[in-house]
């Protein structure tokens, strides 16, 4: 298969679209052949890749929910789980090896692609729903302030948040970038270059914001959590993908993130 190797220690040009190895399924893993996938920020991941869209071309012997094949079920209504007997397409969240044709990965750590969504919008979610939803609402239960609104965690923050009734404050760099967040749902709007965001922050919430960062160490329970409580949001049609581009297999992707002129996410096609 094809995939991107750091082929040095460097900036992104090191990046280099290589001939590997399929990589060999443990007997609670699943081999995806992968259909989208998401560059992370710079120091996110010594090997690129956290998310991914794609369909099962194996499963390890001790897999039961997930399937070969390559056709999408419906959601039950009572559940909102699939049926594990059915051939599906999946999304998942990586610890890296994404930047790839195809990729072996936890069966706890899949997830179903939502009704309504593409294969290809769907890698734009794993990662992004993992981190908003362990860190606002399993973790801090805090209202939410989204600095970098328009990136691709910041534009499913805004969505999701407005579903759980959360009043969400955003920082941007640009006006046109606020603007977005404004029709995302956000409510309070701080240009970051233009006024200090911390104490328009702190006057908004009587000195009483907070933020945090984490790095969840259970995967598979912050998955089943998003699956239960944010994929019926997406279904909905309250949360939807923002894509601002689709690039090739490369590292256009990265010299475009370098940027920082992107709204939401850029996704890879192998």
């Amino acid at each position: 298969m094809k995939a991107i190797v750091i082929t040095t220690p460097g900036d992104v040009e090191v990046l280099r679209l290589q001939e590997v190895e399929d990589p060999q399924i443990e007997d609670d893993e699943v081999l995806i052949k992968v259909e989208a996938t998401y560059p992370p920020p710079r120091g996110a991941s010594p090997y690129p890749g956290l998310e991914y869209s794609g369909t099962i071309e194996a499963t390890g012997k001790l897999v039961s929910r997930w399937k070969v094949g390559d056709h999408p079920n419906s959601y039950q209504t009572v559940s909102f789980a699939f049926d594990s007997l059915v051939h599906v397409q999946v999304c998942a969240l990586l610890s890296g090896g994404g930047y790839a044709e195809k990729v072996a990965v936890s069966a706890g750590q899949v997830l179903p692609v939502p009704s309504g969504i593409s294969i290809k919008e769907a890698a734009a979610f794993p990662e992004v729903a993992c981190t908003v939803w362990s860190t606002i609402f399993m973790t801090s239960r805090l209202s939410a302030g989204v600095h970098g609104g328009s990136s691709g965690i910041g534009t499913f923050a805004i969505q999701i948040a407005k579903t759980r009734g959360v009043k969400v404050f955003v920082t941007a760099g640009n006006e046109e970038k606020l603007v977005v967040c404004k029709e995302l749902g956000a409510d309070v709007f701080i240009n970051y270059r233009a006024e200090d965001f911390v104490a328009r922050v702190k006057e908004e919430t009587s000195g009483k914001a907070s933020g945090l960062r984490m790095s969840p160490e259970n995967k598979a329970e912050i998955v089943n959590e998003v699956e239960k409580n944010v994929w019926p949001a997406v279904v909905a049609g309250r949360v939807k993908p923002v894509v601002h581009k689709q690039c090739p297999l490369s590292s256009e992707a990265h010299w475009l993130i370098e940027s920082s002129q992107h709204i939401g996410k850029i996704l890879l096609i192998p």
